[in-house]
Formats: C-alpha cells, structure tokens, sequence
C-alpha cells in the first residue's frame, strides 16, 4: 500500500486503548530495524523526520528510503514531519511527499499559535495530508529544539477545545511533564505525569487524538553498555514505561519514541568495535545497531504502546 496519513490510525488506536509509535529516522538502519520490528509485530508505525535529520540525510533520500520500507513490510506506514518551525518547512513537507507534518507554534502566543497552525492546516489539508499541532512547551534539548525549565508550560485545558475548533488540526501534542531528551530530571526528581490534565483535555475535547513528546525511557542496561566502551553517560532518567501505559490507554494515540533508539544503537555499535578492533567494514558495525533498534522497537510496541496486531 502508499505511505498513509494517521487518520485511520488513531481512529482505530483511540478506540483500542493503544498508542502508535512515532520513531524518528536519520539514516537506513534505523529505517530498517524500526519496521522489521513493525513487521513482526504486525503494527502500524509512524516514522518521523525532524529538520535536524532533514538535514542530515537529505529530503530525498529519506522518502526513498520510507518508501523502500512500506514497498518490503507492506504496513500502513505514515511520514511525518517532527517539530515544523514554520509554515515553510511544513509546505515543504507536503510537497515533498509527507503525509503528516507538525506545526510546533507553541513558542508562539496562543493567539499567534492558532494564525500559524490554520495556515499550515489549510495548506495540508489541500493536499490530503493530516497536521500535528501543539499547546504548552516541553522542557528539554532534542535536535534543534531546545526549551529551559522556566520556559516550560503544562497544556492549559481550557485553551484546547478554542485552539483544535479555530485550527481544524487533526491531533494535539500536548505538555503534561514529559521532556525531550535522555536526561529529563536532576538526581532525586522522580517522574510525574500529569494525568489530570490529561483527563481535563479528554473530556473537553472527547475522542480527539492526544500526543505526548519527549516520552524516551531509556533501558539502563544501554546505558551501562556505552560507558563499559568509552561513553561517559550519566544515567538517562526517562518516563517509566508504566506510565506510558496508562497515558496510551487514555486519549493517547500517539507516542514519540528517538532517545531510546539513539543510545541503543550507540551501545552497540562501540560494543562491536571494542570487542572486534580490526572491523573496518560499515556493515559490520552497523548491523548490530540495526538489531538493538529492532529489539527496543519490538519492546515499545508490544509491551508499552500495545500496538501489536494494528496494521490488521
């Protein structure tokens, strides 16, 4: 089948109790193992590009390479666009062959927020492809965004039926505590998500599909791994998968899922090179990277977003 928008998606998610996983992509092995993963899973997965990784793999070469992967599993796989800046890099995007993009204006006021998002909105919709907007700011630093604590905003509940209603979005990413990147939370800060909001949103804006970012909860065992082989990573305290679970089986339909994968494939490939020095071919350093993506995808979506069997 082509590339899919998320449509029928989260229709299907939202009335399961489960989340699909967005992963973000930068380069073929990572495309690969994440939708071997789906393969065997039998999931529908999300495979999102930031501008960072627009930058770095090129346009082109990453719709060949997310094509190649529906054309080999078959799934119902959605392209989407991470974190918009602005209306060009959206218009860009679909254009180019995305079939969902992201308009971030949360740095906006909530008034120029809703100008922004509508124009992209309107522009996509034109084109068949669906828009992820967002209300509130998530703290952390992941490719080019970067938000400090005190700029950081819990999702107001009153602003959402106002903002999805002027907007005409198709999903809202919200901020209830999580944050992008590995390192969410200083030494004795225990996670806490707000689930609270997460209701009050719910029942405001009821069956319309939520997303959380920043939702990385990283296995310690990689961690351990890349400082056994030269890393000096402190421990990357993320969002307990328990929690996860329970914000899937609300209004979340979607989850965003990248440290995870960057630091399983780190682990690997130094684990690989320090145990095998002599290995100069790309090939054999890179394919341990592709299988920990494989196993941590697998994980993600049979054990925390409970996709499994989706793509049915």
């Amino acid at each position: 089948m082509p590339l899919v928008t998320t449509k029928e998606m989260f229709r299907k998610a939202y009335e399961g109790g489960y989340a699909i996983g967005a992963f973000n992509v930068n380069n073929m092995e990572i495309v690969q193992g994440i939708t071997e993963a789906a393969a065997a899973e039998h999931s529908a997965v999300i495979l999102q590009v930031s501008a960072g990784a627009r930058k770095y793999a090129k346009h082109n070469y990453l719709i060949g390479l997310v094509t190649a992967a529906e054309k080999e599993t078959g799934l119902p796989i959605a392209l989407h666009l991470d974190h918009g800046e602005d209306f060009e890099i959206c218009r860009s995007c679909v254009d180019g062959g995305f079939t969902s993009v992201m308009i971030d204006g949360s740095k906006h006021s909530f008034e120029d927020n809703i100008a922004l998002t509508r124009k992209v909105v309107e522009y996509a919709h034109a084109h068949d492809v669906v828009v992820e907007g967002e209300l509130g700011k998530l703290a952390g630093i992941e490719d080019d965004v970067n938000v400090s604590d005190a700029d950081a905003q819990f999702t107001d509940p009153a602003q959402v039926e106002e903002f999805v209603s002027k907007t005409g979005v198709d999903s809202l990413a919200i901020a209830i505590g999580t944050s992008h990147g590995a390192y969410k939370f200083k030494p004795g800060q225990k996670p806490r998500l707000r689930f609270d909001i997460l209701e009050a949103i719910q029942r405001r804006i009821p069956g319309f599909p939520i997303v959380l970012h920043g939702a990385s909860s990283v296995p310690q065992q990689y961690v351990e791994q890349v400082n056994r082989y030269g890393g000096q990573m402190p421990d990357a305290i993320g969002i307990p998968e328990e929690m996860l679970r329970q914000a899937a089986k609300m209004a979340v339909c979607k989850i965003n899922i990248d440290s995870d994968l960057r630091i399983a494939m780190t682990a690997s490939v130094r684990k690989h090179l320090a145990e095998n020095p002599s290995h100069f071919d790309p090939r054999q350093f890179l394919a341990p990277g592709r299988d920990a993506i494989r196993d941590i995808v697998s994980h993600k979506i049979r054990d925390v977003l409970g996709s499994s069997n989706s793509a049915e």
